[in-house]
Formats: structure tokens, C-alpha cells, sequence
């Protein structure tokens, strides 16, 4: 039987996606020809251990050598775990695992092989999504505006709208649904607006053993050392025309900025600046959406909602509110963009990423014992 991927029709994919916020890792079915979506499906989550993280956050920044040796084993391990029960799907699009980005210089360092994990699932798996845009002068990242561009018509957005995902970084997306095609010059624009939950985390983590600030209890009984928040907002970052992206650790010196402050001060100062950040990205939209949909960790922040609600000059909901998954977005882009791939579809644009025209990125792998025909 011949291995192939029929170019029309709708396929089942299973994205998965494991996020800089280091928590673990998402996985979950839509169903889609490519350009619609015609429906999600299953979904799950398996966490990393406080193991797992130590060794994922030692080799966060590094380009080769042990430490992402033992991250990748890591990261490949867990999501075979996690994806190996989903029998009846077409394709596996595989993210991995954000070590190191820079596109300008060294490029952008994803770990986990697809092409074992294709052996190990039997059924192929897209992968390297971000390389192909980098060669060709993107940033590699956002890439998940093209699927924010589906759901906008999944939703039936009239309106330009925007979708903020505040993972690790927070990154914006700009959707002009009146546009047919992603692609299409001014149907887009994407960057990433500044660090999200990753400072606050890591301070967290490092001061009180704790993963994340639950429910913002600890940023709700500090106050903003409103001088942190002025250098913050001087990084010459945020004057920076998009579409633009940024590294994990490329803020690394905020939580330098809150050394000296009690944890509550200091939270609620990091949690101010994601919402700064947001804030400064926002004027380089068109024009006002008509509504800021919010995806990610963050938007179970309620003080950072509140801090957004205050600062942006139009709604700000969570994606729930649209009836999407805020937990589960990601891993869904991605396997709307395996299915992508597969069809020879582009993945990202100069308006996205900065890349010089469309692009479609990414590899598919496919199970050297089995004949699979899709």
C-alpha cells in the first residue's frame, strides 16, 4: 500500500505541544481539511515530574551536549506516553521541546525526533516545524496564527479579534477574518508580546518550591514597585516594529529587577509586567479588536485578567468564552498544522513571522515497517 496523504477531505491529527512554561505536556484531536475546522476531539495531559523539570530547566539555552541529550529522552519519553493510547487518528504533529531560540544568530533548537517517535506510534508524525522558517529569514515563532485564523472563522468572527496566549511568553495574534486566506497580506499579524508566566514561575519555584502563582493569591496581596515596572518597559524590545519573538530566558533579569522585594510585591510586579507587555504589543494592531480571547496558563490568573482588563481598550475574555480550549489550543494548532504540512499548505507568512514570503515548515516522518495510506 502505497504511503500517501490524500490532498482533500477532512483528517483526524493529534497535536501535542509541550510549552516553555516546562508544566508538561498537552495532546489533542481536531479534525480538518487544512483550511476549516470541522470539529475537535480527545484530549489529555501528562505532567512533568519535579525530576523532569530540573533536567528540562538545565538544559533550557543550551545547543547541544548532556543536558539536551537528557532532555530529549525526556521529552520524547513523555510524549509517547501520552500519545501512544490515540489509535484512531491520521497524523501526529509533534512541537517537542523549546531549548533555545534565536533566529537571528544560532536559529532555534526544538528537541524530540519525530522520525522515532513515528517508529515507536506507527503512524506518521510532522515535525521541525519551525526550521524551514528560520532558513528562510523568520523568526520561527508564532506559529500558531495560522490556526488562530481558523478558529476566527470557526467562530464566526465578523470583526478583527485577537487571540493572546500567555504560556511561558505571551505572544498576540491579530485576526482579520474578512480575509479568506491566512496568508493574505493583512490578514495577519503575530509576535510575541514579552515574557508571560515563566519569571513569575521561576521566582516561585526558586523562593517557595511552588510552580506557578495558583489563582494569583500571592501577586493579590503585593503592590507594583512601579520603578521595576518603568525599566521593564524601557527594553528596547517593546519599540521593536513586529513581527518579532522572543527566547525563553530573554527577560532573565526581571526577576533581578524584584530581588529585593517581599514574594507578594515581587509577584504582583512580574505579573504587572506580562500585562505591560501586552499592553505596549497592542498598539501595533491595525486598528482595536473587537475582543482579546486569552489562551494559556495565564488566563486562569485572575489578577493578571484584571491587570489586562484595565490596561487594554477592548474586552478581554477567555477563550472559553468562544467555546475553544484555552488548555488545549496549542497542542489543537498543532495538529492543525501537521495536516497542513502533509498538504503542501504554507504554515507561516512575512506578517506571522517576518519570514520572506509564505512558508509551509515542517517534515513528515512515516513508520518504516508499516504501509500506511491516509
Amino acid at each position: 500500500m502505497k504511503r500517501a496523504i490524500e490532498k482533500t477531505g477532512t483528517l483526524t491529527a493529534l497535536g501535542a505541544m509541550s510549552g516553555t512554561s516546562l508544566d508538561g505536556v498537552d495532546a489533542a484531536v481536531v479534525r480538518t481539511d487544512g483550511h476549516r475546522i470541522a470539529g475537535f476531539g480527545r484530549t489529555s495531559y501528562r505532567s512533568y515530574s519535579a525530576e523532569e523539570q530540573a533536567v528540562l530547566r538545565a538544559a533550557l539555552g543550551q545547543w547541544s551536549g548532556d543536558v539536551v541529550e537528557a532532555a530529549t529522552d525526556v521529552v520524547e519519553q513523555a510524549h509517547l506516553t501520552l500519545l501512544e493510547p490515540y489509535e484512531e487518528v491520521d497524523l501526529v504533529g509533534f512541537h517537542g521541546q523549546t531549548l533555545a531560540h534565536a533566529p537571528r544568530t544560532k536559529g532555534t533548537l526544538q528537541v524530540g525526533d519525530g522520525a522515532w517517535l513515528s517508529e515507536a506510534l506507527g503512524r506518521p508524525v510532522v515535525w521541525d516545524f519551525r526550521t524551514a522558517d528560520v532558513e528562510l529569514g523568520g523568526e520561527g515563532a508564532p506559529l500558531a496564527p495560522f490556526f488562530h485564523f481558523a478558529c476566527a472563522k470557526h467562530i464566526r468572527a465578523t470583526d478583527p479579534v485577537a487571540f493572546l496566549n500567555l504560556g511561558g511568553v505571551g505572544n498576540l495574534t491579530y485576526v482579520d477574518p474578512s480575509f479568506e486566506r491566512p496568508e493574505e497580506p493583512g490578514a495577519l499579524l503575530a509576535f510575541d508580546t514579552g515574557p508571560a508566566n515563566a519569571p513569575l514561575n521561576d521566582l516561585l519555584q526558586a523562593r517557595r518550591g511552588l510552580a506557578f502563582d495558583k489563582g494569583g493569591e500571592i501577586a493579590r496581596r503585593g503592590t507594583v514597585e512601579q520603578g521595576a515596572l518603568e525599566l521593564f518597559l524601557a527594553e528596547p524590545y517593546f519599540a521593536k516594529i513586529p513581527p518579532k519573538s522572543l527566547d525563553r530566558n530573554d527577560f532573565s533579569e526581571m526577576i533581578a529587577l524584584v530581588a529585593e522585594l517581599n514574594d507578594a510585591d515581587a509577584a504582583a510586579t512580574l505579573t504587572a509586567m506580562c500585562a505591560a507587555g501586552v499592553a505596549e504589543g497592542m498598539q501595533h494592531c491595525p486598528q482595536p479588536p473587537a475582543q482579546v480571547l486569552v489562551t494559556g496558563g495565564g488566563r486562569h490568573n485572575p489578577v493578571l485578567m484584571q491587570m489586562l482588563a484595565v490596561s487594554l481598550d477592548c474586552p478581554v475574555a477567555p477563550v472559553e468564552d468562544v467555546g475553544l480550549d484555552g488548555d488545549m489550543l496549542e497542542a489543537q494548532a498543532f495538529g492543525y498544522l501537521a495536516v497542513r504540512v502533509a498538504r503542501g499548505l504554507p504554515t507561516s507568512c512575512p506578517g506571522t513571522t517576518g519570514v520572506r514570503a509564505a512558508v509551509g515548515g515542517g517534515v513528515v516522518s512515516w513508520p518504516k515497517a508499516t504501509d500506511i495510506a491516509v
